[in-house]
């Protein structure tokens, strides 16, 4: 039987929902039965997707998705490392003051510096302009400073992988006010002419990475397409906007055994 432990297919007859529990011994040991018996357990969370996987249970989403979800320092490594295109980006540890000297002597005006863990939607995102924006944002984010290049864009592409395909892909247009495309920021959705080319970057992006569910926000520039960062935990308007639903979709690959 496969089992969910997430809310995200509750509706989805194919799969038995049985909840999230803090604590292992909440569950009855009915339901620790059906978890340990599952043919795969769906969106365990990030309570228990490392020790279902240490374990050696298949979980959906994969432990990759899981281990870089939130965390952009993590996604820049792996995004390097596999020498995935992107926007210049740095990391930058130490004093307050070091970090400045630091980012001053790699980046000009303007660049984009974020709050690298536990943000989404748009949020911890900055356009800094000027000395007097970057101490700020330093003394907003005490820890490692995420610095990116600015790529001048009035939108981005979001391109959603499930498992081993891509389940829907749309344009994010920024408010002419506003350097975030994010749709929870005022963006809107574009549903037309999606480049087939981006479409195969994300499904390599998924293959090379072992990310099997994301929404991969990609931009061009200079004819390059390149990644801007990965999120685990996406919005879904762009799916009403097309008359879609992303747990109709999921259900659907479950029963056909594509995830």
């Amino acid at each position: 039987m496969n089992v969910a432990l997430g809310a995200r297919l509750i509706r989805c007859p194919a799969v038995k929902t049985v909840g999230l529990r803090c604590n292992w011994d909440d569950y009855t040991p009915e339901e620790q039965a059906l978890i340990r018996n599952a043919r795969r357990i769906y969106f365990p969370t990030i309570f228990y997707a490392g020790s279902l996987h240490s374990a050696g249970q298949s979980i959906f989403p994969s432990m990759a998705s899981y281990h870089h979800l939130g965390d952009k320092v993590r996604q820049l490594a792996l995004f390097r490392f596999l020498d995935i295109p992107m926007p210049r980006t740095r990391l930058f540890m130490g004093s307050i003051s070091s970090r400045r000297r630091d980012i001053l002597s790699n980046f000009s005006f303007p660049f984009i510096a974020k709050i690298p863990v536990g943000t989404g939607l748009g949020k911890g995102v900055f356009l800094i302009k000027s000395v007097e924006e970057l101490s700020a944002y330093l003394e907003l984010n005490r820890g490692v400073s995420y610095i990116q290049e600015y790529v001048p864009m009035e939108t981005d592409l979001r391109v959603v992988v499930a498992g081993p395909r891509v389940v829907h892909a749309y344009w994010k247009r920024s408010l002419p006010e506003n350097f975030r495309t994010n749709v929870a920021q005022g963006g809107s959705v574009i549903l037309e002419n999606i480049p087939q080319e981006a479409i195969d970057m994300a499904v390599d992006i998924a293959l090379s990475t072992g990310i099997d569910y994301a929404g991969f926000d990609l931009c061009v520039s200079d004819g390059t397409w390149m990644i801007l960062e990965a999120n685990m935990n996406f919005g879904t308007e762009g799916f009403a906007a097309a008359g879609l639903r992303i747990e109709k979709i999921l259900c659907e690959m479950i029963h056909k055994g594509d995830i």
